[in-house]
């Protein structure tokens, strides 16, 4: 197998006293989905943030195309290529839909790749276009869901990191984002999700982690997960 380009070793992290993740090792191949699952407060976006930099492992290391993430800077991170939606969304509010797109390719340079890949998002979420001249802070849930995905995207990231895209929204919204998900892996997008529905996530992925208080307990591909009757008794109602 090909080296990966994101190796997670052994990283500890601490909120003040509370060990938070402990001691976990995983890693992402190019063209992969892979869930982190698990209960609320099992450690899933702290993993993310710590990645992300916004967060810092006390010990272990994070490497990102072969070089350490230890002290890059968040925003550099995104430059190099790995790019977050965080968990509730967090649109900037009073711009257009358009404008947060635009928000979204501060990395870039060059107008015409920016008008393509504004294209490009609209071509995978049409309500985008539809609402493009639209306020983002007035847009349904699902739709600034949508939002926060489309501009992750145009950063033209090499690993997009979601951060319990389905959280909060109705179910028919839900298979709607989790369509957009596996749509977003055939254009060619490398995903790191982390999401408490179980079930949908494993459903789409090609590996996943189950992480229990701070730890790593279980890994398999998704199709081995999701027919666990451990899994299935701790995760998916079954």
């Amino acid at each position: 197998m090909s080296e990966p380009i994101l190796k997670v070793e052994n990283i500890n992290v601490f909120y003040g006293s509370i060990h938070a993740i402990k001691g976990i090792s995983f890693e992402v191949h190019d063209g992969e989905i892979v869930t982190l699952i698990g209960a609320n407060g099992a450690g899933k976006s702290t993993t993310l943030n710590t990645i992300s930099g916004l967060l810092h492992p006390s010990t272990g290391s994070i490497s990102f195309l072969g070089e350490s993430l230890a002290k890059v800077q968040p925003h550099k991170i995104v430059s190099r290529g790995l790019a977050q939606v965080p968990e509730g969304r967090r649109v900037f509010a009073q711009m257009t839909v358009r404008e947060n797109l635009e928000m979204g390719a501060y990395v870039q340079r060059d107008n015409d790749n920016i008008r393509d890949d504004i294209e490009k998002v609209y071509n995978l979420f049409p309500r985008l276009k539809e609402r493009r001249k639209q306020i983002a802070g007035t847009l349904s849930g699902g739709e600034q869901q949508m939002l926060a995905m489309g501009r992750a995207l145009m950063s033209r990231p090499k690993l997009l990191m979601l951060d319990e895209p389905s959280m909060g929204l109705a179910p028919i919204l839900v298979e709607q984002i989790f369509e957009i998900i596996a749509s977003m892996h055939k254009t060619g997008a490398t995903i790191l999700l982390v999401e408490q529905n179980a079930q949908m996530a494993l459903s789409i992925a090609s590996r996943g982690y189950v992480m229990e208080t701070g730890k790593i307990v279980t890994t398999g591909t998704g199709e081995e997960l999701l027919s666990s009757a451990e899994i299935k008794k701790a995760y998916l109602g079954g």
